[in-house]
């Protein structure tokens, strides 16, 4: 009798810690729900995280506010986050620029792994290498032989040290064997202009910046840094066609604090993946460059590490600095 009394007082306490993290995700969403964006508003991860949010409204009746905080490059903002409460209503848009960041500060007060729970990898933006039309050439292949008769001579432009479409050059440069120089400015805007006047020779920026500017003529497409080619511009070939293993985007993820409890990560991640499979959805996204994905919690917590892997060797590899 006291064994089996004693079992059953064990099995209460079990119910009673357990019964918070259900009734919490049964509940949720509570209250407002914050999705904190690490960069200025009206920028990519500002715009992605309100698509999102009224996704998230139209399905549970919930405002949903984004929340900008690109201060000390997103580090305050990926903290409070970090620290946020587990339970759903705190989420963080994350990019590869917080995994530049991740493995360009040795102290962080948080870790992108260990302190946050993935819910899913939302879209990828390629993004493209273009040349002022008086550059000879008229493909990748044609702009590495260039660039080896020149070694040196060939100026590239991008929007600031450790900036992706930078250490998507510095991979370029790497994997090619070319010797080339970098010119970082403060935005990817002044280092069009400069291309276009021809001070740098080339840059790689994302789609909708450059686009317009390559279909003006001023500037020359040579390429596209993703892997496969970009339903945003199909008949231009990628650099990977060039370059066997070239590859280099960027992308939007959504995470929530670690630990919060399973059950509500997985609604989150079934109304965001059903959201970017809605045409009038996808159109939105393509408006911005990017391409959505809607993965599952695993692909997205496999894919961090991979990209910290990758984005520490270009970042070591080009000698970067944050501006």
């Amino acid at each position: 009798m006291i064994l089996r009394a004693a079992a059953l007082a064990v099995a209460a306490a079990s119910v009673h810690l357990v019964a918070p993290g259900g009734a919490l995700a049964q509940n949720y969403p509570a209250r407002p729900i914050r999705i904190i964006a690490l960069s200025s508003p009206g920028s990519g991860p500002d715009i992605v995280g309100r698509l999102i949010g009224s996704k998230l409204t139209e399905a549970w009746g919930q405002q949903v506010i984004v929340d900008t905080r690109p201060a000390a490059t997103g580090i305050v903002g990926a903290e409070i986050a970090s620290r946020a409460a587990p339970d759903g209503h705190t989420l963080l848009i994350v990019t590869a620029q917080a995994v530049i960041v991740s493995v360009m500060y040795e102290k962080l007060p948080y870790n992108l792994i260990r302190d946050f729970a993935p819910v899913t990898l939302v879209a990828s933006t390629p993004f493209i290498l273009a040349v002022h039309p008086s550059v000879p050439a008229t493909s990748i292949k044609e702009l590495i032989a260039l660039a080896k008769s020149k070694p040196g001579q060939l100026r590239y432009g991008s929007g600031g040290s450790a900036s992706p479409p930078h250490l998507s050059a510095e991979m370029f440069r790497s994997m090619t064997g070319i010797e080339i120089l970098h010119v970082p400015y403060k935005g990817i805007t002044p280092a069009m202009i400069d291309t276009v006047a021809g001070e740098v020779q080339f840059l790689i920026s994302v789609i909708p910046a450059v686009l317009p500017t390559i279909r003006s003529g001023k500037l020359r497409a040579l390429g596209v840094t993703s892997a496969k080619r970009s339903a945003l511009v199909p008949d231009l070939p990628t650099i990977a066609e060039t370059v066997p293993g070239y590859e280099f985007i960027g992308w939007y993820g959504l995470v929530a604090p670690a630990r919060t409890p399973p059950t509500i990560l997985s609604r989150l991640n079934g109304v965001v993946v059903q959201a970017l499979k809605a045409p009038e959805f996808r159109d939105r996204f393509s408006a911005l460059g990017a391409e959505p994905i809607g993965s599952t919690q695993k692909e997205l917590a496999d894919y961090l590490p991979l990209q910290m892997e990758k984005l520490r060797k270009a970042v070591q590899e080009s000698g970067a600095r944050l501006d």
